[in-house]
């Protein structure tokens, strides 16, 4: 059971999600704007937070903004906005999933234990020493699976969960192309019916932190009508 904040000002949206959350066995706690959800993740750190854009006082971005200063919980983004920039505003902020209105509540569903399953462990979980570390890049890159952490020629790099996943998966597999299903498959653990926009912008968000030249990839390259490849140079 995960305890689970919804921050949605539609109020039948709001019921609908929480009801099912329920249903699923977790304990759900509701705020209908951005204040009241800041104020409550203050006082208590939810282990999942599903996040409208649209929120009255207090934008949701500006709410995403604010969490990951403090904390890497999964968060779901679920909005009417739906195109590859808001996406991508998302994800850079360290949103772990988007869904966009209208959604199937199934759909939410498989989305909330994905993210739960993956999410980060808490301080006093973590191991006590890292586990593995991947030097890729001709060095300029290191991976801390252990530490869930990205060093770009030794500066830290803000990636979300789901991004280093991302990252990790295709520097597992250096050199090999990946196509769309096997990358959805192996980060999300379910299919999207199609729909590979998700995938594609969080490829767009990592190349924005680790490349020199994002629209030049040099290491996370596109494999045209396929899929993506790590070229490890």
């Amino acid at each position: 059971m995960a305890d689970v904040l919804v921050v949605e000002d539609e109020d039948a949206i709001r019921e609908v999600v929480g009801y099912q959350l329920e249903r699923y066995g977790h304990q759900v706690r509701y705020a209908s704007d951005g204040v009241d959800a800041l104020r409550q993740i203050q006082e208590s750190l939810p282990n999942l937070v599903i996040l409208d854009l649209m929120l009255p006082r207090f934008a949701g971005l500006d709410l995403l903004r604010v969490l990951r200063e403090h904390s890497q919980v999964p968060v779901i983004i679920i909005s009417a906005r739906d195109t590859e920039a808001d996406r991508l505003a998302g994800f850079d902020l360290g949103a772990d999933d988007y869904l966009t209105k209208p959604f199937s509540v199934r759909e939410l569903m498989a989305r909330v234990q994905v993210a739960l399953r993956h999410s980060p462990p808490r301080v006093e979980e973590e191991p006590e020493a890292p586990e593995e570390t991947l030097t890729l890049a001709g060095g300029s890159l290191l991976l801390d699976l252990g530490r869930h952490e990205v060093r770009k020629d030794g500066r830290l790099l803000d990636l979300s969960p789901r991004a280093f996943e991302l990252l990790t998966y295709l520097a597992r597999h250096a050199n090999q192309v990946r196509s769309r299903d096997q990358i959805l498959e192996a980060v999300w653990g379910y299919a999207y019916g199609g729909d590979t926009r998700t995938i594609d912008v969080h490829v767009h968000a990592v190349r924005r932190k680790i490349e020199d030249e994002p629209r030049t990839p040099r290491h996370l390259v596109t494999v045209r009508q396929y899929g993506y490849k790590f070229v490890d140079e």
